[in-house]
Parts: structure tokens; sequence; C-alpha cells
């Protein structure tokens, strides 16, 4: 069964120390899930990431529900034995990939009407199916069904957004069937910060497993993001697990972890790796540049990754300027490690009451 217990609140900040308990193992908060969109992290084996230190990844039911179906992977033993993954994951309810990546959509009162991204067949996410495919995924975290409104959006379209993702959420709630999992609801609202409170009170008041933050960093200020996640954060239950969405990077997440976030997951190492943006104890580094060429040295010196400790700049740059389908491995091993250790850092700072230190320090690395 599901649970979260809170061990630890630094004294100096928001931040705490917290574990959670699923049916596939425990994870200690606060934690980076890295993104399996289609039931894998790109370009890794599950083995590799779990060698990484990361105890849950983050799957998209939209993309298991369209391929190979949510049904199939059910038949096949569920997702953990499908992509051979034996810890915890999350899934993604699939509401925003409707809205983003459908051909055609239309919201209504009962769910998404949207066209398959894939062959352009029509559906309709209802928040009972949402649950359904899930469920019959078996994962370990559920999300309720949400609208993530465009940025900018009025208030009033906002107000109207909130109050139906509110509804849908109750109607989540109500279809849940498979007790081992966990349902979290989605706080939506844009950047008005009364928006925010209308539906995080909400959400608290029909009572979830954990609550998310959708619908930032999809264009507003950084500054305006971490307004409204820090307003935003009083007005959930504090014993419950926290759950940023889609924000990831290294500065933002430990601003959030100041604040008394638990959960985060985001594409940005893992992109970034395949663009050949690598992240350092100095800051980022572009992989492509010319004054690599002849660099012998590893990307970051500090760094006990298998990449670092076998492979030079120079010749992970020969693989990229090549386009080597290794260097994607390479530089991905490289970027989940960092995060990976980025996260276990953050929790030791914590556990140490020296975590305001710990992210002022995060916060300050440049890049080229």
């Amino acid at each position: 069964m599901f649970s979260f217990e809170i061990l630890k609140k630094e004294s100096g900040s928001g931040a705490r120390l917290g574990r959670i308990h699923t049916p596939h193992g425990m994870v200690d908060t606060p934690a980076f899930m890295p993104v399996a969109t289609q039931a894998t992290v790109k370009s890794l084996t599950p083995e590799e990431v779990e060698a990484l230190g990361f105890e849950m990844l983050i799957v998209n039911a939209y993309h298991m529900y369209l391929r190979p179906g949510h049904e199939v992977v059910k038949k096949l033993g569920g997702l953990h034995e499908f992509m051979s993954w034996n810890h915890p994951i999350t899934t993604d309810s699939g509401g925003f990939q409707a809205l983003s990546l459908s051909k055609t959509r239309k919201i209504k009162e009962e769910g998404i009407v949207f066209q398959s991204h894939l062959d352009g067949s029509r559906h309709l996410l209802t928040p009972e199916k949402c649950v359904e495919i899930q469920e019959s995924l078996g994962v370990d975290i559920m999300m309720c069904l949400d609208e993530c409104p465009p940025y900018p959006s009025t208030e009033k379209y906002m107000k109207k957004s909130v109050e139906l993702t509110t509804r849908w959420a109750g109607l989540c709630r109500s279809a849940r069937k498979r007790p081992g999992s966990a349902l979290f609801g989605i706080v939506q609202g844009g950047i008005y910060p009364e928006m925010r409170r209308l539906s995080a009170e909400g959400l608290a008041d029909i009572g979830f497993d954990g609550y998310a933050l959708g619908g930032l960093g999809i264009g507003e200020d950084p500054a305006a993001t971490y307004e409204i996640t820090e307003l935003t954060l009083p007005h959930l239950p504090g014993e419950s697990p926290r759950y940023l969405m889609g924000i990831g990077r290294p500065e933002d997440i430990v601003t959030a972890v100041s604040m008394g976030v638990d959960l985060f997951d985001c594409v940005i190492p893992t992109r970034n790796a395949r663009n050949g943006t690598l992240f350092t104890r100095h800051g980022q580094l572009v992989i492509k540049n010319a004054r690599y060429a002849e660099d012998g040295g590893p990307v970051d010196e500090r760094c006990g990754c298998y990449t670092c400790r076998n492979f030079s700049r120079a010749y992970l740059r020969h693989l990229y300027m090549a386009r080597e389908t290794l260097v994607l491995r390479l530089l991905t091993i490289h970027n989940l490690n960092y995060y990976g250790q980025l996260m276990k850092e953050a929790r030791e700072s914590i556990a140490q009451d020296d975590f305001p230190v710990f992210a002022s320090r995060v916060k300050s690395l440049g890049g080229e």
C-alpha cells in the first residue's frame, strides 16, 4: 500500500526529508524521476538507470494508451513487467499530451476529445478512462485528468478551467478500483494566486494521496513559477507528498525543495544530453564547442560516472560531431548521474541542516 512519511524538516528552510512507500518499493525524497515517456529512458537500459541511483520513473499514460495499448500491457503483466523495471512507477494522466500533441482537440464536460498524433484516430479521454488506463498499467502513482490551459490565459478562462479540473478530479477519485495505486490531484490555475488557492483547496477537500502542481514552466518567467509554487503549497495538506511537474533545471529544483516540494520530473537532463549540453559542478558544458577538440580531460573531473571515468571531452566531441549513436548513451549517463547526485546531496544537506548553503552553491553555477 502507498504511504508517505516525513523524516525531517530542515530548520533553515522549508526543505524536508521524506520517504514514499509503494507496492514496488520505497522512494527517498526529495527525488527526481527520469522521464520514460514511452516506457523507456531514451538510450539507457533499466539496469543502467537503477545503477545511477534512481528509485522511480515517470511514464506517460497517453502514449501507452495509443501504443501499444494499455490492455496489451496489462495482458503482458503490467508496466513493471513490460519494461523490466522493478521499482515504483508514476504515470502522467495524458491530459497535457492530449491537448498538446493531438491534431485537433476539444474540451468538453465529460473529458477531452482528441485525434491521435500517430494515425488521426479520434478518442475521448474521460476521468474514468484516465483511471482505467493507469490501473491497467499497474503503476504505483496515478495522476488525475486535468486541463492544462495554455500560457497566457485570462483569469476568466482559468476559473472555468480550475472548476472543470476539480470536477474531473472528483470523478477520478470515485473511479478508483485498484487499492495499491496512489492517486494524486493536480493543482492548476496558471499564474493567478487566487485560482491556485481555489484549485488546491478544492482538491484537498476531495482528498488525495498526494498533490501535484501542474501548468508551470510553460512560458511564464521563472520568478513567477517560484512565486506561484510558494503561494500554493500552504493550501495543500502538509503531511502529503508534493510534486512539481515538469520543472527540472537544477536551480529550479533546489529552489522548490527549499519550499517543501518532494518530487520532480523533467526531460531536461536526457534531452540536453541528446543536444550535447552537459551538467557539471562548474556549470553547463556544450560538448560540440571547438575548444574541446583536443581536450583529454573528462567532462567533470569530480564526476564518477562511467562516461567521465573512461572517455575524454575530445572523444565525446568526436562522437557527437560524427553523429555516432554511442554518444547519446554516454552523455545521457553523465547527465542523469549529475541529477542523481544532485538529489542525493540535497537529501544529505537537509539531514545536516545545511540545505541553504547547498542550494546557494547550485544556483551560483553558470555555463557556456
